[in-house]
């Protein structure tokens, strides 16, 4: 008889949910993108945001069991926020403004194999080929990488009509530049892909060290804070880049990073801390099939047997 493991199917619960929120962050993101709001300040504001709703949560409910704060868990940290907020993030946005919300995340499905074969490489996960276990591993990470591979390469036909606004942006555009466009998101996601995944990595050992995930996140979002504004900094200097008056902006800023930067990856350091980075990193695919249907709805973005074929259409409609 089969155990029942309240621990497992507890995971399994919260990082779907925690990743139907994660897609609509996504929808939200690529909106502002639209809309012309700076990535990195949007980020900065993300996790400002995010770093102010858990600090009392931080505070009050882990007072009792907070371990001291070494010097070593404060430079590990840094470098968890560095990869697990501020680059992926810069990278990732960079990407989706150079496509679209359902291709950007369709590049995300191959971070529950690089997060395994990175976990592989620091011992922090087991592969025996010869049991069961272990073959099911590879075919899994198999599977994934070929599904990954055929949402970003194979341009399927539309499974929905384009509304008026699409295909007058359609027809709007060169070829060439909406080739150099997707070739360079393209290229910038691929970064983010290993970023995100190597953050699994060191915040799966940072949870075993300091199991605190209300204290660990705060001190982590902060240290995004700091970072996304510097890299905000360096790439524009513009104080009217960092004013934000549409109403949708900023409630969509507010639910980022209370849902998205705050309790989501809470939900996530305590997964990590349970279960390892590739059961965790393993639900990413499903942010895809969120964010493809929320897209379809609110941002009106059309559903591909494959990936979006805006450049198909640009050459066809020319």
């Amino acid at each position: 008889m089969v155990k029942f493991d309240a621990k497992l199917w507890k995971a399994v619960f919260l990082m779907s949910f925690i990743n139907i929120m994660l897609s609509v962050v996504n929808v939200m993101f690529k909106k502002m993108l639209n809309q012309g709001i700076n990535r990195m300040v949007a980020t900065t504001y993300r996790l400002a945001a995010g770093t102010l709703f858990l600090t009392p949560f931080a505070i009050f409910l882990e007072r009792h069991n907070r371990p001291k704060l070494t010097g070593r868990i404060l430079c590990s940290l840094f470098f968890s926020a560095l990869l697990g907020t501020s680059l992926v993030q810069y990278f990732f946005l960079i990407g989706l403004q150079n496509t679209s919300s359902t291709f950007a995340l369709a590049f995300s499905n191959m971070v529950p194999s690089v997060t395994f074969a990175l976990a592989l490489v620091f011992r922090q996960e087991t592969l025996n080929i010869k049991s069961n276990t272990g073959r099911a591993k590879v075919l899994g990470t198999m599977i994934c990488i070929c599904g990954a591979l055929v949402l970003t390469l194979y341009k399927g036909t539309a499974l929905t009509q384009q509304n008026a606004q699409m295909q007058t942006q359609t027809s709007n555009s060169s070829p060439t530049a909406v080739t150099q466009k997707w070739a360079m998101g393209s290229f910038m996601l691929i970064i983010s892909i290993l970023v995100w995944s190597s953050w699994f990595i060191i915040q799966a050992k940072i949870c075993r060290i300091y199991p605190c995930q209300y204290t660990s996140t705060t001190i982590l979002s902060f240290f995004g804070v700091i970072q996304s504004a510097l890299l905000s900094l360096i790439s524009e200097r513009s104080i009217s880049m960092w004013v934000v008056t549409e109403k949708f902006q900023v409630l969509a800023l507010l639910y980022s990073g209370i849902v998205g930067s705050g309790l989501c990856y809470v939900g996530i350091s305590w997964c990590l801390q349970q279960r390892g980075p590739v059961f965790t990193s393993s639900f990413i695919p499903l942010i895809q099939v969120f964010a493809a249907i929320f897209s379809f709805f609110f941002l009106h973005e059309q559903i591909y047997c494959g990936r979006k074929g805006n450049i198909y259409l640009k050459r066809r409609n020319l």
